[in-house]
């Protein structure tokens, strides 16, 4: 993009969903990646059928003009001793970094419904206990204490069905923790999903947004979910998420906000759908156009 200092990237749950692997089972790691690159995108984050050690990845990548933006990391700082998370991060953390990676994604899991495909996405929300909060909090900030000693910054996703999702939580975590250690990622569907406002939180926090995530939302699934009680994972597969440009959201605003802030870094479109209704290179075409329509770039 020209806009200097903004990268364009793509995720590769849209071909192979982590949670749900028979979807988009039959979708290769190489195509998924040479689909990214052919659509215009210049970078991606990192699924599970993607090789794990940085001299084998980083060829398949160079080649096809990529960079990796991020990773997904599951902390569970609310329900496990912190030195099991600190454990895992610092292995998911040298990788990234070996990848040239300047953000870590980071998710707090303790309690997340999420995965669960029995559970209702918003009547059973999990809620923290001031306790967990703390726990949260301190943890999230030793973590980021590791990633700034590599030059690295984390950005916590506010996600559905976990403790951090709403205004108010996002405000909290936001409240507790040191912004020199803790950073934000900001995702337009799990916003517009929970029922709040993406532009107000992104002007309240745009100086500790350090990662932004482009999701769309198709409002007539979004309210048959809430109407029908389903699980976020059956909202996925009804088609809840989709490419930007193909849902509710007019991300005209939401661009013009991240323009005039001065955002560095990368915008990642990801929507998870089932690959057999929905192909995933015909829809990142289809985002590359629109993102290119409301940003001339």
């Amino acid at each position: 993009m020209n806009e200097s200092k903004i990268r364009l990237g793509i995720a590769p749950i849209a071909w192979t969903n982590d949670d749900m692997p028979e979807l988009g089972k039959e979708n290769t790691f190489e195509q998924c990646i040479s689909e990214m690159a052919l659509a215009g995108f210049v970078g991606t984050e990192i699924g599970n059928k993607y090789p794990k050690d940085p001299k084998v990845l980083r060829p398949y990548l160079d080649i096809r003009g990529l960079s990796v933006a991020s990773a997904w990391f599951s902390a569970f700082l609310t329900i496990k001793p912190y030195e099991e998370t600190e454990k895992a991060f610092i292995e998911h953390m040298n990788f990234l970094h070996a990848m040239g990676a300047k953000v870590i994604v980071v998710s707090e899991q303790g309690h997340s419904i999420q995965g669960q495909m029995g559970i209702p996405i918003f009547k059973e929300k999990p809620v923290f206990t001031a306790q967990e909060w703390q726990d949260l909090a301190s943890g999230l900030e030793r973590l980021g204490e590791l990633a700034n000693a590599k030059g690295m910054t984390i950005v916590y996703h506010h996600h559905m069905g976990t403790g951090v999702q709403t205004t108010e939580e996002i405000d909290q975590l936001m409240k507790m923790t040191d912004p020199a250690k803790v950073s934000l990622l900001f995702d337009t569907g799990h916003l517009v999903f929970s029922g709040e406002d993406p532009i107000s939180i992104y002007q309240t926090y745009q100086e500790r947004i350090k990662h932004i995530h482009f999701k769309d939302i198709r409002e007539e699934v979004a309210g048959q979910v809430k109407a029908t009680d389903q699980s976020f994972l059956n909202a996925v597969k009804a088609g809840v998420f989709t490419v930007p440009g193909d849902g509710m959201i007019d991300f005209k605003p939401v661009w013009e906000a991240i323009k005039s802030s001065g955002y560095e870094g990368w915008i990642v479109v990801e929507a998870e759908q089932d690959p057999a209704k929905a192909n995933p290179f015909e829809y990142a075409v289809k985002a590359r156009k629109y993102i290119r329509e409301i940003t001339n770039n």
